[in-house]
């Protein structure tokens, strides 16, 4: 089941393998949604709910029928149960105890000569949250979104998510919700909810941000709104990627393989280590446990043609191969693991030792499970309280202060053809001379 080749140096391979996973966005689908787009911006509502029955067969008969009463959400949360509250809870605390650390403060800077600098913090005004519909329901996702952006100050946030005819929205999700506080959650999803959430419509209220994640309709709908609002990211297939020495226990690490293989069959588990043993040993593992497993399909899939055992000289080749790959999830199963830190410089999550498994940072760790995909790690990081925030410079100059600067910034203005810039600061000093 898993392929297991020693490195020869070359990274294209491993390089390929990994990161040419992404759907391909068809002419037809970007045609499709471009359509969908522009008849949102210009018709609203109508537009809106003509697509809420075509793809979702819900009918729309008046504008209170796209929000989810407060009723809806008391009946959910007593059909989850107080046990899954409680997971909810337990999942919202430890997520504010870590991100609470990404809080930024404004800050301001008096110098002797009047001048007075800074930035101002604000969390984003309005932020819509694409939860899928159906079958996919993840309410960690709502957790992982709406508690950084509540500590980031957000004053308004929403969710979109699709029905199917009968108009209801998954327990869990409004469970979630409920947990996170957010109040307002409209039935619409796909790429009209998207569409609706960037540009407003009579029914459905303007985002400046949409995050969250979705099928090829709604990843692209979100290139296409991005602009009018801003998006988190559009994240690939799933992977992880495990760093492992011969001490390793491959029963763990063949169920950590698997964890990540079963999301899809684009999604990409490897093992990187320097004992061959351990690879023979982690597929046999693999062998026995994914029989129990109801994906299997999807996971023999996976590691078939997305997964495998790299064998490397040491443990050192095998950071600097990760380093290179920049996974998307990196656990690191070495005897130290924490002295292996320093040495990693891209990855989305790291989970260090071998009882910090990544299903751990899917639901309740505290780190957030939002994260680059695709070798993005290189410049991209985990969703954060900083994604839902905006900077707004500051300064304040006296006249005196600003003399100072007055004839150099003239001549960096006509240096560059700017002349009514270098206008600008010289009437103000015209009566003094």
């Amino acid at each position: 089941m898993l392929k297991i080749v020693n490195f020869e140096g070359s990274y294209k391979e491993l390089e390929d393998k990994l990161h040419t996973r992404k759907q391909e966005v068809t002419d037809e689908v970007n045609k499709s949604v471009t359509e969908i787009v522009n008849n949102i911006r210009n018709k609203g509502d109508e537009a809106l709910f003509n697509y809420c029955l075509k793809f979702d067969g819900y009918k729309i008969e008046s504008p209170s029928d796209l929000l989810v009463t407060e009723e809806e959400v008391q009946e959910a949360v007593q059909n989850v149960g107080e046990d899954f509250i409680r997971i909810l809870e337990r999942t919202k605390k430890q997520l504010l105890d870590y991100h609470k650390n990404q809080v930024e403060k404004s800050w301001t800077m008096m110098k002797e000569d009047g001048v007075v600098l800074g930035s101002m913090v604000r969390g984003i005004e309005n932020v819509a949250l694409y939860v899928p519909g159906g079958t996919a329901a993840y309410p960690s996702t709502v957790m992982m979104n709406a508690i950084p952006a509540s500590l980031a100050g957000v004053k308004n946030m929403f969710i979109i998510t699709p029905v199917k005819a009968d108009g209801k929205v998954s327990d869990v999700i409004l469970a979630a919700a409920h947990v996170a506080g957010i109040k307002t959650i409209y039935k619409c999803g796909g790429a009209q909810g998207v569409a609706a959430a960037a540009y407003g419509t009579n029914s459905v209220q303007k985002a400046d941000k949409i995050v969250g994640p979705g099928n090829i309709f709604v990843a692209t709908a979100k290139k296409l709104c991005y602009g009018t609002v801003d998006i988190d990211m559009v994240a690939g297939p799933s992977e992880i990627l495990i760093v492992a020495n011969e001490n390793a226990n491959p029963k763990y690490i063949a169920a950590d393989l698997m964890s990540q293989a079963e999301h899809d069959k684009l999604a990409s588990a490897t093992l990187i280590t320097p004992s061959l043993d351990l690879a023979k040993a982690v597929d046999q593992e693999l062998e026995r446990q994914v029989e129990d497993l109801p994906r299997k399909d999807i996971i023999k899939y996976s590691l078939a043609h997305y997964g495998g055992g790299v064998i490397v000289k040491d443990i050192m080749e095998a950071i600097d191969l990760s380093n290179e790959l920049a996974p998307e999830h990196l656990e690191v199963l070495v005897d130290d693991p924490m002295t292996m830190l320093p040495y990693i410089k891209n990855a989305g999550s790291i989970f260090l030792g071998e009882y910090s498994p990544e299903p751990l940072g899917d639901y309740m760790s505290g780190t957030n499970h939002v994260l680059p995909t695709g070798g993005t790690a290189k410049f991209y990081s985990a969703l954060g309280v900083y994604d839902f925030v905006k900077h707004s410079a500051f300064s304040y100059y006296p006249k005196a202060s600003l003399a100072t600067f007055k004839d150099d910034v003239q001549k960096f203005a006509h240096l560059e053809g700017l002349d009514a810039h270098a206008n600008s600061i010289k009437v103000r000093f015209e009566e003094d001379e």
